[in-house]
C-alpha cells in the first residue's frame, strides 16, 4: 500500500507504483527497516491504507514497547496521532497469572472500598478472557483456610457474571434507559456533552481532576472512584451517564460495556431504585482525605460535597425526597423472567477443517478454543471500522486509546504462534483467510458483544461458526433470574462457591 523508494548501498533503486485495488502487506520487521533507514523514503499511496500483516510470533519479537507501539502506529490510522499516554498496567497471560497469584481474599473483603486496598487489579484480564472467572475462584478456594473467608471476593467475581448474562439478554439495550431516573428530572435537564475541564483534569476540584488524570494517564481506576465520578457528571453537572461510560470505555484497560454501562445507569437511577450520591466525609474516609488536603474548595469551604446527604438531595433532586445513604453495594436488576444458562448450550462441532476466530473477549492462549484444535489457523483482526463519535444503540464500539491498544497487542504477543493478525474489515479479513486454509467453518469463544455478534452473523451466510464456551463460573438447571443481582446469587450462590471441578 505504499510508493517504496528501496536503495541499496548507493546505487541500486527500486520503485513499486500500486493501484488503489492491490492491497500490500509488509510484515512489521521490513516496514520498520525502511522507516528507520536515513536512505529510504516511505510514501503512503493517496488511495489507499495501511494493512500490517503479523503473527503473534513476530509481534512478540518486537524489541520492547517503544516498537511494540511504532507497529501499533503503523497498523491502527484510528489512534489518536495526539495520544501518548502509555499504563503501567502489561497486558498478557504471564502477568495475569501472576496478579492472580497475589490476591488476598480476605484482606480484599476488608478493604476494597479504600482506594488504598488490597483490590486485584484482574479486571483488565477477565474483560479481554486472559483470565476466567472460574479459575479466579478455584485459586481463591486453594488459598483460604475456609471458604467463607472468600466468599466476598466470589460474591464480586459474579457481579461479572451478572452483567455478561444482562448484556447476552439485552444487547445494544444497555445504552439506553433501563427504567425511568428516580431524580424527579427529565431528559431536558441532561446535556450530552463532557466539558473540556472534565475530560482534561482541570475542573479545580482535587478529587475528580485526581481521578480523571488518572484514567487518562493509566486506564485504571479504582471502583470507588469510578462511582464517585459519575455521581459528579450526572446529578452535579447534569450530564448523561452515556457520555460518561462512552469517555470511560474509551480510556479503561477492563473497559466492558456490560459492567461499565450498566454500573453508569445504577449510578444515575436508571437501573436502580434511587441516585447515588457521596459527600466529603464518605469520600476523605475512604481516600484518606488526601484530595481534600490539596484542594482550593476544601480550603475556601467552597468544597460542591461538604453536605449532609440530605442537603444534597435537597440541592441536586428538588422534586425529590428520598433518604439518600452513603456508598453501599448496588442491587441492579434486568427486566423480570428466567434466563435460560446460556453457557450450557455448545454448538456441535462439524467435520473438516477450522479457522479460529480470536476477538477482543478471548485472548487467552490457554483457552479450551486452541485445546479443541491445537494446530488450527487461527485469526485476530484489529476492527479498523469500530469507531463512531457518538454512543447510540446499534453503534460500533467507541474507538480505543493507546494504552488500552498497548495493552491488547500485549495480549496477543503471549497467544500462540499461528495465530495470524491482520487489520481491517474483520468479517472480510476472516473470510479470505477461511478461503486461503480451505477452513469449511469458524470456530470461536462465545461472546455478548452485538458487534462481534453481527459479524458472526454475516460470516454465517457463507460458512458455519462454532462457539465455544469457557469453563462455567456458575450453572444452574432453571437458569438465572436477573431482575436483581440478589436473586441471581440466590440461586447461583451455592454453585460459584464451589471449584469448577466440582460443579455440575
Amino acid at each position: 500500500m505504499y510508493h517504496i523508494h528501496a536503495y541499496s548501498g548507493s546505487t541500486a533503486q527500486a520503485e513499486t507504483a500500486l493501484p488503489a485495488s492491490v492491497q500490500f502487506k509488509i510484515p512489521p520487521n521490513l516496514f520498520h527497516r525502511f522507516a528507520t533507514d536515513p536512505r529510504a523514503s516511505i510514501h503512503p499511496h493517496p488511495r489507499a491504507s495501511i494493512l500490517i500483516h503479523v503473527n503473534a510470533q513476530e509481534l512478540a519479537a518486537l524489541p520492547g514497547r517503544a516498537a511494540l507501539i511504532a507497529h501499533l502506529r503503523d497498523s491502527l490510522p484510528h489512534l489518536d496521532p495526539n495520544d501518548s499516554a502509555t499504563s503501567p498496567f502489561r497486558g498478557g497471560r504471564t502477568t495475569a497469572l501472576a496478579a492472580m497469584h497475589a490476591i488476598q481474599p480476605e484482606a480484599y473483603a476488608r478493604t476494597r472500598n479504600f482506594l488504598t486496598g488490597k483490590v486485584t487489579h484482574l479486571s483488565p484480564y477477565l474483560r479481554h478472557g486472559v483470565l476466567t472467572l472460574s479459575e479466579v475462584r478455584d485459586h481463591a478456594l486453594t488459598i483460604v483456610h475456609n471458604p467463607a473467608h472468600a466468599e466476598k471476593f466470589i460474591n464480586e467475581l459474579a457481579w461479572r457474571d451478572y452483567w455478561q448474562r444482562i448484556y447476552f439478554e439485552i444487547g445494544d439495550g444497555i445504552w439506553q434507559d433501563r427504567e425511568a431516573p428516580k431524580t424527579g428530572l427529565s431528559p431536558t435537564h441532561f446535556r450530552s456533552d463532557l466539558p473540556e475541564a472534565v475530560t482534561t483534569g482541570t475542573t479545580t476540584l482535587g478529587c475528580i481532576d485526581a481521578f480523571s488524570q488518572e484514567l487518562t494517564a493509566t486506564g485504571y481506576l479504582h471502583n470507588h472512584a469510578r462511582m464517585w465520578f459519575a455521581a459528579y457528571l450526572t446529578h452535579w453537572l447534569r450530564i448523561r451517564w452515556q457520555a460518561g461510560a462512552y469517555w470511560f470505555l474509551q480510556h479503561l484497560l477492563d473497559g466492558d460495556p456490560a459492567s461499565n454501562n450498566l454500573s453508569w445507569q445504577w449510578v444515575a437511577s436508571t437501573f436502580s431504585t434511587k441516585p447515588y450520591l457521596f459527600n466529603r466525609e464518605n469520600l476523605e474516609r475512604y481516600t484518606g482525605g488526601v484530595h481534600c488536603r490539596s484542594c482550593v474548595h476544601a480550603s475556601a469551604k467552597t468544597c460542591p460535597f461538604d453536605a449532609t446527604y440530605e442537603e444534597l438531595t435537597d440541592r441536586l433532586f428538588p422534586r425529590v425526597t428520598s433518604n439518600l445513604a452513603p456508598s453501599s453495594p448496588p442491587a441492579p436488576y434486568s427486566r423480570p423472567g428466567h434466563q435460560p444458562d446460556l453457557f450450557r448450550t455448545p454448538t456441535p462441532v462439524p467435520t473438516g477443517a477450522p479457522l479460529l476466530w480470536i476477538h477482543t473477549d478471548s485472548l487467552n492462549p490457554a483457552a479450551p478454543i486452541f485445546a479443541t484444535c491445537p494446530d488450527a489457523p487461527a485469526l485476530f483482526v484489529w476492527d479498523t471500522t469500530a469507531s463512531t463519535p457518538t454512543p447510540a444503540p446499534s453503534s460500533p464500539a467507541p474507538s480505543i486509546s493507546l494504552k488500552r491498544a498497548i495493552f491488547i497487542a500485549e495480549c496477543l504477543q503471549q497467544m500462540p504462534p499461528q495465530l495470524e493478525i491482520r487489520t481491517g474489515d474483520p468479517a472480510s479479513e476472516l473470510l479470505a483467510a477461511a478461503h486461503a486454509t480451505q477452513a469449511s467453518h469458524i470456530i470461536a469463544q462465545r461472546t455478548p458483544d452485538p458487534r462481534l455478534q453481527a459479524i458472526a452473523r454475516t460470516l454465517q451466510t457463507h460458512l458455519s461458526i462454532v462457539w465455544i464456551d469457557p469453563p462455567p463460573f456458575v450453572t444452574a438447571n432453571r437458569g438465572f433470574d436477573l431482575k436483581r443481582f440478589s436473586r441471581y446469587w440466590q440461586r447461583a450462590q451455592s454453585s460459584a462457591m464451589q471449584p469448577t471441578r466440582s460443579q455440575p
